[in-house]
Order: C-alpha cells, then structure tokens, then sequence
C-alpha cells in the first residue's frame, strides 16, 4: 500500500472536515433561536469533528507528493466518506429515534444529492435538523461539479464541456487562469441557489422553507422540509419556479459561468443541451396528452404536473407535487425510463448523463452506415470535435457497467426481502441518485424508513457508486491502484 498516498489525502479530507465543523454551527444557531435543545447537539458535534480534523491534520503533515491521477481519485473517496460520516453524527446523537445506520443512511443521501429518507414527521422537526440535511445536499451538489470538472475528465468520463473551456488545444480560452474558472462556477451556484431562493419567497414560501428549498432544489437533491414533498405548496407559482431552477441545475454549470462572465450565449449550442431539452420536452408532452385522454388532470395542470414530475425525475432532483405511481401504465413506464436519463454533464444531476447518450447514438448510427457501405469513413462528432476512439470506447463501458450494477443490486436487495418492484426500483434510483422510487414503500408517496439495515446498506453503495460515476469507487478495489 502506497502509505504515502493515504497521509496525504487523509489530510486534505481532514482540512475539509474542519470546514464542515464550523458548517455545523449554522443550524445549531437556527436550533438556539428558537429555543431547541438540540443546538448542544450540534455544538458537540462540531467540537468533536473539529477535534478529529485537527489531530488528523497535526499527524499527517509532511512534503505533499506530487499530484497524480491515482491521488484524485483516492482523494475524492475519502471525502466523500468523511462528509457522510461526519454529516451523520448531529442525526444520530439528536432527539431523532434513528440508530446508526439510518443516520448515515439520510447523511449519504443528502450528500450524494439522492433525497431519499428515513425520517418522517419533517413537518414538527427542529429547525436545526432541516437545515442540516438541506447544507449537506447543497455541499454535495457543489461537490459533484467539482468532481465532473477536475477529477474525472483523468478517466475521460466527465463531459466535453470541460474540454470546451479549459482544453489545451483551444486558443482563446473563456478563462485564462483555472483558478478564475472555480470561482466562475461558484458564483453561479451561488447566485442562482440566492435567485431560487428570493423567488420562492416572493411565491408565498415562509423564509425558512425558501431558504431550504433553494439549496436542495440547486443541488438536485430534493429533501424537502415538508413530509409532502413540494405537494405541500399548492401555488402553480412555485411549482413552475422550481421546474425551472431544477431544469437549470440539470445544465452544464462550465456553460452557465461561460454565458453569465463572458456573455458568449453560442455556448448554449452544446449538443448535450439541445438533447437534454428535446428528452424533457418529449416526455412532458407524452405525460401530458395521456394524463388529458384519460381524464386525470385538466390540460393546465396534467402540463404543469407533467412538467415538474419528469424534471425533477431527470435531473434526479425527486421532489413530487403528486404520486405518479398512480399515473397508469403509461405515466409508470415514462417514470422508469426517466430515471436513467440524468441531465448534462458538469451539473448536479445525476443518471447516466445526456453526452454518454448522444455520443452512444452517433455510434449507433455510424455503425448502421458502415453495415450499408462498408468503406464508408464517417468519424462520431460532438458538435464540431470528433469524439477518439477512446471516449468512444469510456462511455459504451460506462452505460454497460452501469447497467451491470443496477442488476447487481436489484438481487441484492431482493435477496435482503424485498419485493420486486421495490428492488428494481430501488437499485435504480439508488445508482441514478433520483429519490423516491415507484410503488406503495419508496415510491413518491413513501420513504424508506421501514427497510433493514442490510437493504439500507445496499442502497447507500448504490449512491456511492452512481454519485463518483462507478469508475472512481472500484479503482480503489484494484490491487495494482495501492502498489507503488
């Protein structure tokens, strides 16, 4: 084992995990507001995380190694395990009747951007607890654009829109310092998680349901402070708001800092883009017509309903406004199919992405032409670059592996007793961090609080691996990535 390798990404985890410790202090001042005991609870755990995080980082300094693919990736595990970990002390030790398990269960949920839960009674929770689990979904999501920008384009498995800005072979670069890259896509995280915000109050949010909505709606993360999701909020106002930040957040935020510090509105011609918005425009409208002809919804609301639903299943947000699981066959299979898709690469989003797809596509259809006319030469393009053999290659592994797992996780969690819509629905939503699944026990009307300990421990590899896009989570599990 390269022990060097581990000292230094055990001490960056650390550095991170002092941040997460003063994060902490912001819902135990929302608990001490309201006069809720459990601001000690936070208080303590903010000490304790404060206290591991600073031992770690006095027993670890020394000479940084030189920076390396096989550091990224190890980096990257870890925190995401010191963030889940430390995100679900404050549930644990709270006044929450959970165990362990179930408190890492909601920790690896939010900070995966899943949404799934095992808390119900959201509506009488302290103030505390709904900001906390909201934070963790919003440091999440920031962290998932990280991970898509600067780690795994090593793999060649994050979108062309990073290539698009920062490749080498490009001349007049929109950002001339990587450093003023991360600080453009901050600011837009930022600035539209406070513009979702500002509009969900002047809909009639109280400030404190707008404040969690805006983080968790930006992630993609879809915990809501409500038991009944975004149904809670009848306003056509609000619901259209939040289809429409969860509609942005599902773009590629390397696009979005392009158009908001550069102005260059071409950028928005990225094939992904036009696709992400024809899958969402089709299904809408598909959802929309069946749910008239059957007399379930007049046209307005079959369309807003429509429209909210199947955004927030693609960019995997999972809020719900109703239980489309009772939408018929039809409005069941659309849900399914939806749960795939995910939005574009370099957003918060999850699923297999919009690019795999195209890219998959034009393979496709390259390969029909070749059958036809066998000397044809006829290269796979993402807009105007030719797509290598390699990424070509990267993605057909990726879908495959990825539906590999799914399989491997639906007998999992039918092997741990669960029924079968539940385990396939479950691995899915698991691998594709959308939330609810379908049917009557995690479907939108659900949760899943009544599940074991084992199908928990399942779900929350699923999320792992569906969130560090597969590839980062088994590189660890090779022996040749631990030799020197």
């Amino acid at each position: 084992m390269n022990l060097e390798l581990f000292r230094t990404a055990l001490h960056i985890a650390a550095h991170f995990a002092l941040y997460l410790a003063i994060a902490m202090l912001c819902p135990g001042a929302a608990d001490l507001y309201v006069g809720n005991p459990d601001w000690r609870v936070f208080a303590m755990t903010s000490f304790i995380v404060a206290g591991i995080a600073l031992a770690v980082i006095l027993s670890t300094r020394g000479p940084a190694p030189r920076p390396s693919v096989r550091l990224a990736f190890l980096v990257v595990n870890i925190l995401w395990l010191t963030l889940s970990v430390a995100g679900a002390m404050p549930l644990y030790f709270s006044s929450l009747p959970i165990d362990f398990i179930h408190a890492l269960f909601e920790s690896v949920s939010a900070v995966t951007t899943t949404g799934s839960t095992v808390i119900s009674g959201l509506d009488e929770l302290p103030p505390g607890l709904l900001l906390w689990r909201s934070l963790l979904q919003w440091i999440g999501g920031i962290g998932v654009i990280a991970l898509g920008l600067f780690i795994l384009p090593y793999l060649r498995l994050g979108g062309f829109s990073y290539f698009r800005i920062e490749s080498s072979d490009i001349e007049d670069r929109p950002f001339a310092r990587f450093s003023t890259f991360s600080i453009a896509l901050v600011s837009v995280y930022l600035g539209l998680t406070f513009l979702c915000g500002f509009c969900y109050l002047i809909g009639g949010m109280s400030p404190f349901d707008a404040v969690n909505h805006a983080l968790t709606t930006m992630a993609t993360g879809g915990f809501s402070t409500h038991d009944a999701s975004f149904g809670f909020f009848s306003s056509p106002w609000l619901i259209w708001t939040a289809t429409i930040f969860m509609a942005l957040a599902g773009l590629p935020f390397t696009i979005l800092a392009v158009v908001a510090f550069r102005r260059q509105t071409d950028a928005f011609h990225d094939p992904q883009i036009e696709t992400y918005l024809l899958i969402l425009l089709g299904l809408i409208s598909v959802c929309s017509i069946w749910l008239i002809v059957t007399d379930q919804y007049e046209p307005f609301d079959a369309f807003t309903h429509s429209a909210f639903t199947f955004v927030s299943i693609v960019t995997t947000t999972g809020y719900a406004t109703e239980d489309y699981s009772g939408w018929g066959p039809l409005g069941l299979l659309l849900a399914f199919t939806a749960m795939w898709l995910g939005g574009c690469s370099g957003s918060t989003a999850g699923g297999i992405k919009t690019y795999r797809f195209v890219i998959l596509w034009q393979a496709f259809t390259n390969n029909l032409k070749q059958l036809l006319f066998q000397r044809i030469v006829s290269p796979i393009r993402y807009g105007e670059r030719v797509v290598t053999g390699d990424m070509e290659k990267s993605v057909a592994l990726f879908v495959a592996s990825y539906v590999c797992i799914w399989v491997l996780l639906s007998v999992a969690l039918a092997a741990s007793g669960l029924d079968i819509m539940t385990s396939l629905t479950g691995a899915l939503t698991a691998i594709s961090n959308v939330g609810p699944g379908l049917g009557t026990l995690i479907g939108p009307a659900g949760n899943f609080q009544s599940l074991n300990d084992i199908s928990l421990s399942i779900l929350m590899v699923g999320m792992f691996l569906g969130r560090l896009e597969i590839a980062t989570v088994l590189m660890l599990l090779m022996p040749i990535f631990w030799r020197r």
